[in-house]
């Protein structure tokens, strides 16, 4: 059983604040974009997640490095949350630019640049988690999974610089100086605070779903342990 932590149960109560001001701050301080109108609201949730998605894939390959150099079981669980994290928050960054796309590209779905390298690191890492499933051996599957978490990481800036690399029609909101979306400081503001809390709101996930990795590791050594001690006794008796 997960003893309590104070610190956590903080931390979770500030990202639970958090997020609730941006959203707040989306719905009653941001005005209303003047091209998109209503719509272009759903962008502040969408970056964030977008953002919460790479975040969740550069700290597995991180992870992924320091299993490497320490051998430390706690590097896999931390690289494994944090991948699972990362494709539910790219799951919630494709449906909310679906919702943004189709009044504006008249559309849910379109292979643009942008859309097709994010679909494609989706797949990436839902790999990641497929492969991992078929080895039962914990340090074998750990130094797999910190080699794919490496190597799957070129897939996050590839698809970061698509917007700006090649020719889309996906509009870029941090420094692309697009006259698609006009923002004000209140809108930037508003973005701002959606990525602060959406990353406290990240560091809170990983620390929990780390927690019970680390807690169902337990639970299978000393599964595997009862069990070779049974065999033992089918052995000798």
């Amino acid at each position: 059983m997960l003893s309590e932590n104070k610190p956590l149960k903080t931390l979770t109560f500030l990202s639970i604040l958090l997020v609730l001001l941006a959203f707040l701050m989306v719905i009653f301080y941001a005005p209303v974009e003047l091209n998109m109108g209503m719509v272009q609201k759903v962008f502040y949730f969408h970056v964030s997640a977008a953002w919460l998605g790479m975040l969740a894939f550069l700290v597995a390959a991180i992870s992924g490095i320091l299993f490497l150099s320490k051998k430390n079981l706690l590097y896999d669980h931390i690289a494994a949350s944090s991948v699972e994290i990362g494709l539910l928050f790219t799951a919630i960054a494709n449906f909310t630019g679906m919702i943004w796309a189709r009044p504006i590209w008249n559309t849910w779905w379109t292979w643009d640049p942008r859309l097709t390298t994010m679909t494609i690191m989706a797949f990436t890492y839902i790999a990641f988690i497929l492969l991992r499933r078929g080895i039962d051996e914990p340090y074998k599957k750990a130094r797999f999974g910190a080699i794919y978490a490496l190597v799957g990481f070129v897939s996050v800036p590839i698809t970061f610089f698509s917007a700006r690399l090649l020719r889309t029609i996906h509009p870029i909101i941090i420094g692309g100086g697009s006259g698609e979306m006009a923002m004000t400081s209140r809108m930037y503001q508003t973005m701002a605070a959606g990525l602060v809390a959406f990353t406290l709101l990240f560091v809170v996930l990983l620390w929990q779903r780390t927690r019970l990795a680390e807690a169902a590791a337990v639970i299978d050594r000393l599964k595997a342990e009862q069990n070779a001690e049974e065999f033992g006794e089918v052995e000798n008796g």
